[in-house]
């Protein structure tokens, strides 16, 4: 749920330009600060949703994507090595994983390497889409281990992602550009002429761009998609804590926990008070702290906790007869 509201959040912020609203031309400006205010609040939600380990791992892969970023800020003809971290983690952790992953690269990399800009909540939303659908893709195959058929899946979610990563990147550009009637956005565009300059605007500057970027995805993913799946499958994994059933439902568990507990409990406290009370003459006394290891039988147990039960000396009241009668 928190997701889906994340998601819808960084929606409006794209999706602005195309409602055809009159806005002022400082109103970009102040949706961009807001959407900044979203992502870091969302990156923060969700951090609060991983425990100690999936938190380690995340802050873990995000450091190693800013760092492959870092090597190429700008990227290679829209080539950059970013994506892959991203696809694979999200489409072997889940979508929330995979969304946190791709908003924290790319927040580490714009502290690191100082790219805070208004294009920066755009950044943080897109990677983290990509992140999200190849979390959503791969949930579909969660059962399976990691193979060829995951890698070529994998490969086309990167492939469109190169493309839609770009699209939305290009929504903050365009709201700047002024520079072509034609082209260009400004304030009270109906929604139909705004899409049609829109992708006027990202056929002339964006696509040979972008379809270097969703070639490289797609490389990337054959050539080193298998063993960081395969990785990641495995470290998720051993986050994850699973209760064997008979088939009567985890109830069943838990009630078997409690009786283990109980038998538990039995074999130390019973046993143990009868060998103290039925000490033979000649046995030495048992040292502080040292509890005999008795094997638990639930017969003989509970004979031996009959037998030694004390007797105390009874107590006659004043006019009240013995219960067990003068002769005993």
């Amino acid at each position: 749920m928190t997701l889906i509201l994340v998601c819808l959040l960084g929606a409006g912020l794209v999706l602005w330009p195309f409602l055809g609203s009159a806005m002022p031309t400082v109103t970009p400006a102040l949706l961009v600060a807001l959407g900044s205010l979203g992502g870091l609040v969302a990156f923060e939600l969700g951090t609060r949703r991983l425990d100690s380990r999936g938190l380690a791992l995340l802050a873990a892969l995000s450091a190693a994507d800013a760092a492959l970023r870092a090597a190429l800020v700008t990227g290679i003809g829209g080539f950059s090595p970013i994506f892959l971290l991203v696809l694979c983690g999200g489409y072997a952790m889940g979508p929330e994983f995979g969304f946190l992953l791709g908003a924290g690269s790319l927040l580490t990399s714009a502290l690191a390497t100082g790219g805070l800009g208004p294009w920066l909540p755009y950044e943080l939303f897109a990677l983290g889409w990509v992140g999200a659908a190849a979390g959503v893709v791969g949930s579909l195959r969660r059962r399976h281990t990691p193979g060829w058929t995951d890698v070529a899946i994998l490969g086309v979610v990167g492939l469109v992602a190169g493309f839609g990563y770009g699209a939305v990147m290009d929504v903050w550009n365009w709201t700047f550009y002024a520079g072509s009637p034609q082209l260009g956005w400004h304030p009270g565009l109906a929604p139909a002429a705004a899409l049609a300059r829109f992708t006027r605007y990202y056929l002339v500057t964006s696509l040979g761009y972008d379809l270097f970027r969703a070639i490289g995805n797609l490389l990337m993913v054959g050539m080193l998609g298998l063993p960081i799946l395969a990785g990641l499958r495995r470290a998720g994994r051993r986050f994850q804590v699973e209760w064997e059933d008979d088939g009567t439902g985890p109830q069943s568990a838990v009630a078997g926990s409690a009786r283990a507990q109980d038998v538990a409990a039995g074999d130390l406290v019973v046993p143990a008070l009868a060998v103290a009370v039925h000490r033979g003459p000649g046995e030495p006394r048992p040292q502080a702290g040292h509890v005999n290891q008795v094997p638990h039988r639930p017969k003989q147990a509970a004979a031996e906790a009959e037998a030694a039960t004390v007797l105390l000396p009874y107590q006659a009241q004043p006019g009240h007869q013995h219960p067990r009668g003068p002769s005993d």
